[in-house]
């Protein structure tokens, strides 16, 4: 079997192909990466409207939301890929919440506080229908709705989030421009028990610097 000329058998041997340096002349060693580049990011991830909520396989919520499909339960005028795709991106949210990809459980506590499980009153069934049509098209509206969603109830288990299906629904009247008062926004104290630090809540620490090694060097033949 050949051998790529480019690469030494050993770290001992000095490499075979012929250098295009001049003689006595050897390259530098190559400098430290530094982030500066346009694309490049810091340490946290950034956040804002639009930016969502990156995670690991975050994709594959749609996958498990559309295995709910024969389950919803839609007013008259919503549509099915409307529902999963806004339920499916609140699962994505939930997971890359924890720092992890989605599991059946984020998709199921998404459908079941946006009442798409049938635990929901007439009125907002048809403000739902509103909020959420042709927003398997439209990702500003998607995400708008997504966000609209306090994290403080996505973290918790369905036992204890689902309780909270109001306080969600407040959150998407008031998305959808009607006046709700910010009492019924926020979470009662003591309802929901307290959490550890989630992954997506702890500080980044610096990777430690690491030590160039020094390659010996070949003996002369």
């Amino acid at each position: 079997m050949t051998i790529d000329p480019f690469v030494a058998p050993s770290l001992d041997d000095v490499p075979r192909q012929k250098q295009n340096v001049a003689p006595g002349s050897k390259l530098p060693a190559p400098p430290r990466w530094r982030r500066g580049r346009p694309g490049d990011l810091d340490a946290a991830q950034p956040t804002g409207p639009l930016l969502g909520a990156p995670g690991p396989d975050i994709g594959y919520a749609l996958t498990m939301a559309e295995r709910s499909r024969d389950r919803l339960h839609l007013h008259v005028g919503e549509h099915a890929d409307d529902a999963l795709a806004v339920s499916a991106a609140i699962g994505m949210r939930r997971a890359a919440l924890f720092g992890r990809a989605p599991i059946a459980l984020d998709v199921e506590i998404a459908l079941g506080l946006l009442g798409y499980l049938g635990d929901v009153t007439p009125e907002f069934a048809e403000l739902r229908a509103f909020l959420v049509h042709g927003v398997s098209h439209d990702y500003a509206t998607r995400r708008a709705l997504v966000d609209a969603v306090p994290l403080e109830i996505l973290a918790h288990p369905p036992s204890e989030s689902l309780k909270h299906g109001a306080v969600v629904q407040a959150a998407l009247r008031r998305v959808g421009g009607e006046e709700v008062d910010d009492s019924e926004l926020t979470v009662a104290p003591g309802t929901l028990p307290a959490l550890p630090p989630l992954p997506g809540g702890a500080p980044v620490e610096a990777p430690p610097k690491r030590k160039r090694s020094r390659r010996a060097k070949a003996p002369k033949r």
